[in-house]
């Protein structure tokens, strides 16, 4: 089955076509509009978007940089695939820092920040309400971006930054699976209440849970799909 087009670049005051171009490849990889394993043509994205080849060949450079596509020699650039391995080492790594991240929360966020999380707690209510992952999908980064700042800690928000790609594809993933938003709400609201609480060794445990089932999602996302396998 033919994939869906890409959309043409709209031009953007105060930022370059290259940078334009490339955030428009990079969003249509981790939405899976550019599935794991596909070729990427240079000159049939060019004609999508409205652009030359040059802005499209510097952001094929830039995502093969950042992991997301793998040039094969006298074949081409592919979008990379996702072993199980690599999912499973990435969710690893994640499960660890963001229980790190919500126990250093509990002990050093400011009540301004605590309202934050609250509002967002709402807003992922709502948009799982009418099945907008997309929009569940961005207030969750940001729900999860806003503790790793209550840290307090910039290694440890520049280590999850460093994973940042990787992880949004997973979350578009995971959170499509059924019935994954409404759990994800719930589990969302129980790190709050246990960061609110200063329950620090709570959050920990929580937040760790709260990935493990994300991860759960994801594998069983692949499992009805295999088009996540690796090149």
């Amino acid at each position: 089955m033919a994939r869906e087009s890409l959309l043409p670049i709209k031009l953007d005051n105060y930022k370059p076509l290259r940078e334009l171009v490339f955030e428009s490849l990079r969003e249509a990889i981790i939405n899976g509009k550019l599935a794991p394993g596909e070729r990427l043509m240079e000159i049939q994205m060019a004609e999508e978007m409205g652009v030359s080849r040059t802005p499209v060949r510097e952001a094929i450079r830039k995502l093969e940089l950042e992991g997301l596509v793998v040039m094969i020699p006298r074949k081409g650039a592919y979008v990379a695939g996702l072993s199980l391995k690599d999912i499973a080492d990435v969710f690893e790594i994640r499960g660890a820092l963001e229980g790190l991240a919500a126990e250093l929360a509990s002990e050093r966020i400011t009540d301004t920040e605590l309202e934050e999380l609250e509002r967002y707690l709402v807003k992922i209510s709502e948009d799982s309400e009418t099945g907008n992952v997309d929009k569940v999908v961005e207030t969750d980064t940001d729900f999860h971006s806003l503790i790793y700042k209550a840290s307090r800690n910039q290694w440890l928000s520049q280590i999850i930054g460093n994973l940042r790609e990787q992880i949004q594809r997973f979350r578009t993933t995971s959170l499509s699976y059924p019935g994954r938003m409404k759990v994800a709400v719930e589990e969302h609201r129980k790190i709050v209440e246990a960061i609110s609480i200063r329950d620090g060794e709570l959050a920990r445990k929580l937040a760790q849970e709260h990935i493990e089932n994300a991860e759960n999602s994801m594998m069983n996302m692949i499992q009805k799909d295999q088009k996540y396998g690796g090149i």
